[in-house]
């Protein structure tokens, strides 16, 4: 999809983990970026596959794109990256926001993740708070939106004709479809006022501005995935966020719902590879890649947690 001057579009939506990836290109020089891309995971047997991305390639290849960046909104913590494949692939170099840094402090200990270097580890690219990049012809922005993490950003791609006008936002886990709300703030350092406050500057952009979201699970009532609206549309709809509901009457709602909040499925396996780029853990002695499962030890077992409480609830 596209519109006069702005970038094609096609998105991609893994079922396993109702998560939506992204193709997106400059029509005229057919350079490119995929955003967000999904690894095939296998919880139960611990396999790794590449048919998700795979089709991806396939059809950047189809239409002639030349895939430049592998773009990551943040470190999910809902499926697994293939960054690493699709570079392998492509030659692409892969970026996330600069505050990846941090969030690497939290976990590095965590999953006693050495080889996680320090300033990035293994990402090519640290963006900054406003920075811009190209995709062919096409000005990218990067604008920082803490809130579920604290290096979570979203990606402005422009219209050709005028680089100041987002025609698209890629917003990451902030936003959600405009009847279903918000991204939850409870991993390791999450806020809930710090979304609010990142999703104000997200709906001040102009309401015709395309807003694409990573994950759909379809609002009651709804029969179709879906993972496009406009700022309009969120400003009118958004049951969290919507024109007349304030700071606080949000803080206390998203607090509240987090409080309930299960865990991610793959939350575990899903940390130690992202914040690796989506590199997995280093061979053991023995040539195997293990996943580590920081052990909480509760009732009337003794031990100490690894994992703080918002974690572990």
């Amino acid at each position: 999809m596209t519109v006069p001057g702005g970038p094609m579009i096609r998105a991609f939506f893994d079922t396993a983990t109702n998560t939506v990836s992204y193709l997106v290109w400059d029509p005229t020089s057919r350079e490119g970026a995929v955003i967000d891309p999904v690894l095939d995971w296998d919880n139960r047997s611990g396999t790794a596959d590449t048919a998700g991305a795979d089709a991806m390639l396939e059809a950047a290849a189809a239409a002639a794109i030349a895939i430049r960046w592998v773009l990551e909104t943040h470190v999910h913590a809902d499926h697994l990256s293939a960054a690493p494949y699709v570079k392998a692939r492509t030659g692409a170099v892969i970026g996330i926001g600069e505050h990846i840094c941090a969030v690497q402090a939290i976990f590095r200990p965590v999953f006693g993740a050495a080889d996680v270097a320090p300033g990035g580890g293994d990402f090519d690219r640290l963006f900054a708070d406003g920075e811009s990049f190209p995709i062919g012809g096409l000005t990218a922005r990067v604008l920082h939106v803490p809130g579920h993490t604290p290096a979570c950003i979203a990606y402005l791609v422009g219209d050709a004709g005028d680089p100041r006008k987002p025609g698209a936002a890629f917003v990451g886990d902030t936003l959600f479809m405009p009847d279903y709300g918000t991204a939850r703030c409870d991993f390791p350092g999450g806020d809930a006022r710090a979304l609010w406050h990142s999703i104000r500057k997200l709906l001040a952009l102009p309401p015709e501005t395309r807003i694409f979201t990573c994950h759909d699970y379809k609002a009651p009532g709804r029969e179709e995935f879906a993972w496009e609206s406009t700022v309009a549309e969120q400003r009118a709809r958004n049951p969290h966020v919507r024109d007349g509901i304030g700071e606080e009457e949000f803080v206390a709602m998203r607090e509240a719902k987090d409080a309930g909040l299960s865990p991610p499925l793959l939350l575990l396996p899903a940390i130690q590879v992202n914040m690796r780029a989506g590199r997995f853990p280093p061979a053991e002695a023995n040539g195997v890649r293990y996943m580590k499962i920081p052990v909480v030890l509760r009732g009337g077992l003794s031990g100490q947690s690894v994992f703080n409480s918002a974690v572990d609830a």
